[in-house]
């Protein structure tokens, strides 16, 4: 896959807890010079939306990194997040909702989600903490709440930081388009989630993603 196709592929991410409003900056123009989307905290979005570099996909997160905000707290974050510009949502499901097997719970919070915002939503299921039956069900979570996406990770799961896997892209595709995130470093990696159905690509490397693409 050649560098710019890959590139409209890739949200260029900068999510850790000491994200400034330089490192979104540097991020942006990174993103905007290269072809990338970006993937903000919240906090940043009506900056960077309120004079937006033209083609420029903003993603935010919402629920992030564990996934237990109060339901009414992730659909008013997730409005408020649209309305300050953001183009898309990632939202990370109730792991531990999951886990009891509360299948109602978790689906309705995510599709309230869905259903206050006309932009779309990829569901962030946190695979490194779920067994492959779980993996499953928060899969059909995310089909039931008419997501648009599942996302592999937050890239924040200590328990198991391993990210995205090529084993669970492939689970994935078979439900929604999957964006893979967690771990992905370099342009070999990217191609091995491509080619098991990935149709985007998270990375706060997206650079060093993009230095292996050939032109």
């Amino acid at each position: 896959m050649k560098r710019a196709e890959l590139a409209s592929m890739i949200d260029h991410t900068v999510l850790g807890p000491t994200t400034t409003a330089a490192d979104v900056d540097r991020v942006v123009r990174e993103a905007v010079e290269a072809g990338m989307n970006v993937c903000l905290p919240p906090c940043y979005v009506e900056g960077v939306a309120a004079d937006p570099p033209a083609d420029l996909t903003v993603a935010t997160v919402i629920g992030f990194p564990h996934g237990q905000d109060d339901p009414e707290i992730k659909r008013e974050a997730g409005s408020t997040a649209w309305k300050d510009g953001a183009d898309e949502l990632d939202v990370v499901l109730n792991i531990g909702r999951l886990k009891a097997g509360d299948h109602d719970a978790v689906t309705d919070e995510l599709a309230a989600v869905v259903a206050s915002v006309p932009i779309p939503v990829k569901v962030i299921i946190e695979t490194a903490l779920l067994s492959d039956e779980e993996k499953h069900r928060a899969c059909e979570a995310a089909v039931d709440a008419d997501a648009d996406m599942v996302k592999t990770s937050t890239g924040f799961a200590d328990a198991d930081p391993r990210g995205a896997t090529v084993e669970d892209v492939e689970r994935m595709a078979d439900y929604l388009p999957v964006k893979a995130s967690g771990g992905i470093s370099d342009y070999e990696t990217a191609m091995a989630m491509v080619e098991a159905g990935a149709e985007r690509i998270g990375a706060s490397r997206g650079l060093a993603v993009l230095d292996g693409a050939p032109e």
